[in-house]
């Protein structure tokens, strides 16, 4: 972990709000699964990790005098990820997480440590793979690779063990789970029935209680680097905001796996990284986050301001609101492609669907650069990575940049002028028939992995009319609208940004720009 100290001016306003607490030696500071509330700095004593499975201590290091408990959930107030217990009597300052999240609004340079401090923990965790959620047989089934794919590209811990292994029996034998069945546990007490990202974002405290028909300055629909800019921008001005993702923070940039030309980063970034830092940025300015909600419906109330109702009936308000919901991925019109959707068949390219290919061969359907980046990243773990492209040719849909290292790389074969005609398999996708464009000759090749990357289409029924949509279903904006700004709609008091606008241009860089911008016209419009 992590050791860097507070100064002894942080620590002196720390005392004047907190309190002091005794734990005898074996006590638990911390459960898995209970409220991230309170931030703990420790006086005398040692706190450690514990294992949730075997209750020894987890890793090597531990918390002493100077340091402070916490972890990433503090800022949005989710839950504990890992068990914390005084491995020697332990004296500490507790403080409420809202009056430790008030003093980091009011020192700057406090905030920069404890922030620092808490995300190079969390990336411990994810580099490790430790976490009290553990998943068993994800590569036999398709709930629990789900479940994977949502704690994935969320960036949330958790340890993966194939069925059958030592790992795998040991955990179920630990929660009294059968030995030899698929399973998503968490700690040593819950084996999740009939496992949904909802149901594990309950576990994780991500679904943050939300009072029916709360009210808000800003709802920001849509996660993505848009949305997130905007709840960044939106916190800092003081806003009372919520972002609402259905999926995954991040959207389709957070599954990029490497973006080369975002300014700042000479090396590039993978889109989780980018959006998740923005993320954090947003919950230290006190912006909110639902996630996984989609909403379902937008509704105009008497009084002006907006009415979103999610797809679980819950709903809330916003005296403004921020479409950012972006597009995504279009299906491609093949039999039986539905049935082997996460099963074979991918939207994404991130390190949790690699897996699924590694030493065999890997095909990626699309020309754009999100295909392209995809065919890079699979090449290091596919034996082979094939790249279908409907054209003839990649200079129209792809930077140069990118196709050149493609054209460049023995790892991968470039198809022109093809197209997939057909799926194989039972359970899960063992081969594809690949056909030239047109009625050409037709071939079958093995592959455990399709990547399908052709282009999308708008997230906007949800607006039920409200606003203006072009014939392709992408909201526009700007003067010819009526609006004050290039981001205001037909509809006053709604605002579109990033790609679900119509003529924006489909980058994260343009869509972090417009999410930030439009907080500006945001807040015009909700002053009295």
């Amino acid at each position: 972990m992590q050791r860097v100290p507070l100064a002894a001016s942080h620590v002196a306003a720390i005392r004047a709000v907190g309190s002091e607490r005794h734990y005898p030696a074996g006590t638990f500071l911390a459960r898995a699964g209970e409220p991230a509330d309170c931030f703990v700095y420790v006086e005398e004593g040692q706190v450690e990790v514990v294992d949730p499975f075997t209750g020894e201590r987890h890793v090597p290091s531990t918390l002493g005098p100077t340091q402070f408990m916490g972890e990433i959930a503090l800022l949005h107030g989710g839950n504990w990820s890992m068990p914390m217990r005084a491995s020697k009597d332990t004296s500490v300052i507790e403080v409420p997480r809202r009056e430790i999240l008030r003093l980091m609004s009011e020192i700057p340079e406090m905030s920069d440590i404890v922030i620092t401090v808490l995300a190079a923990r969390r990336r411990r965790q994810l580099d490790t793979r430790d976490g009290t959620l553990v998943l068993i047989g994800e590569d036999e089934d398709r709930a629990v690779r789900r479940i994977a794919e949502f704690a994935s590209r969320n960036r949330l811990p958790y340890r993966s063990y194939l069925l059958g292994s030592p790992e795998a029996r040991s955990v179920a034998t630990s929660c009294s789970a059968p030995p030899d069945m698929p399973a998503v546990v968490f700690g040593r007490e819950i084996v999740v029935t009939d496992p949904t990202p909802d149901k594990v974002a309950q576990l994780l405290g991500l679904n943050y209680n939300l009072v029916d028909d709360e009210a808000f300055d800003v709802l920001i629909v849509g996660g993505g680097p848009a949305g997130v800019a905007a709840g960044v921008y939106a916190g800092a001005e003081g806003l009372r905001a919520l972002v609402i993702e259905d999926l995954a923070i991040g959207g389709q940039a957070g599954t990029s796996s490497r973006i080369e030309n975002y300014m700042g980063f000479p090396t590039g970034i993978s889109g989780a990284d980018l959006v998740w830092r923005g993320e954090v940025q947003a919950l230290k300015f006190g912006t909110r986050f639902a996630m996984p909600r989609r909403v379902v419906k937008l509704e105009r109330l008497d009084d002006g301001a907006f009415c979103a109702t999610f797809d679980n009936d819950q709903r809330v308000r916003g005296r403004a609101v921020v479409v950012a919901t972006g597009v995504q991925y279009r299906r491609l019109p093949i039999d039986r492609l539905e049935a082997f959707e996460g099963s074979g068949v991918y939207y994404a390219a991130t390190e949790n669907e690699s897996r699924y290919c590694k030493d065999a061969e890997a095909i990626v359907i699309g020309g754009g650069n999100s295909a392209g980046q995809a065919a890079m990243y699979l090449s290091r773990s596919a034996r082979h990575v094939r790249l279908l492209v409907r054209g003839q040719s990649l200079a129209t849909s792809m930077s140069s940049y990118l196709s050149s290292r493609l054209e460049a790389d023995p790892a991968i074969t470039i198809e022109y002028g093809a197209e997939v005609s057909a799926l194989h398999g039972d359970d899960r996708l063992d081969a594809v028939t690949i056909r030239n464009a047109g009625n050409g000759p037709e071939r079958t090749v093995s592959t455990r992995a399709l990547f399908i990357m052709v282009g999308a289409a708008p997230n906007t029924s949800w607006l039920s009319g409200l606003v203006e949509l072009d014939k392709h279903g992408f909201v526009l904006t700007g003067d010819t609208r009526g609006g004050s700004s290039p981001y205001a709609t037909s509809q006053a008091g709604i605002f579109a940004v990033g790609d679900v606008r119509a003529g924006s241009v489909k980058r994260v860089a343009s869509s972090v720009g417009e999410g930030s911008v439009v907080i500006s016209k945001v807040w015009d419009y909700v002053q009295p």
